[in-house]
Formats: C-alpha cells, structure tokens, sequence
C-alpha cells in the first residue's frame, strides 16, 4: 500500500489549492481514506474523510464550506479543493488510508489508520 500526496505550495491569503492523494496496492473504494494536517508545533488534526462504498464524507469545522474532498476511482486519487484558504490553514497535509476506518463517528482518530503519505506543505501568506 503507498499512499503520494502532491499539489501543496505557497499560496495568499484567499487563494485556492488543490491536493491529490494518489493511492495504490490496495481497493481503492472499499477504503476509508482521510486528510490530515500538522501545523508547527501543533498536533495533526483530521481535515476531512470519504469512503465511496458507504457514500460517506464528513468535514472538520474548520474546512467546512471552504474545502471539498472527492474521489477519482479510475485514477485511484482522491483530492482536496480547497479554497478560500486562510493563514491558520498553514500546515503539512497527510492523507492517510484504512480498510477498517469508518468516515463517521471517531474519524479523525490517528491510530485508525494504518497507512500515511509523506505529506504535502502548503503554506499561506497573509
């Protein structure tokens, strides 16, 4: 299982990105598959999850109305849009897979998941 994120970079205040999270060596639908970000000196926080095979999606607070995270099963990505980005949103963003993870209730739990990227920077400036 490898998971490559991609697409972070430096952005202003108000702009827009979008990550990708290329996935192989495993069924990419019946996974559980979260984005994850660490600010300095923070501890990572979940962002948001999807799970195509229970048409599940759930956002943190933070994201909501801002980022949008979707699903390419012919290219076995999943990405997140985000926009209307903002300073605090200055992170490494993970994402991270599981067979077992549920995109509900305990979402954002790191030791759900047992695979991870190597992250993606993003930083945005004010």
């Amino acid at each position: 299982v490898q998971l490559v994120e991609s697409g972070g970079g430096l952005v202003q205040a108000g702009g827009s990105l979008r990550l990708s999270c290329a996935a192989s060596g495993f069924t990419f639908d019946d996974y559980t598959i979260t984005w994850f970000r660490q600010a300095p000196g923070k501890e990572r926080e979940g962002v948001s999850c999807i799970r195509e095979s229970e048409d599940s999606v759930n956002y943190a607070e933070s994201g909501k109305g801002r980022f949008t995270i979707s699903n390419d099963n012919a290219k076995n990505t999943v990405y997140l849009q985000m926009n209307s980005l903002r300073p605090e949103d200055t992170a490494v963003y993970y994402c991270a897979a599981d067979r077992w993870a549920r995109c509900a209730a305990g979402w954002t739990e790191l030791g759900a998941y047992a695979y991870w990227g190597q992250g993606t920077p993003v930083t945005v400036s004010s």
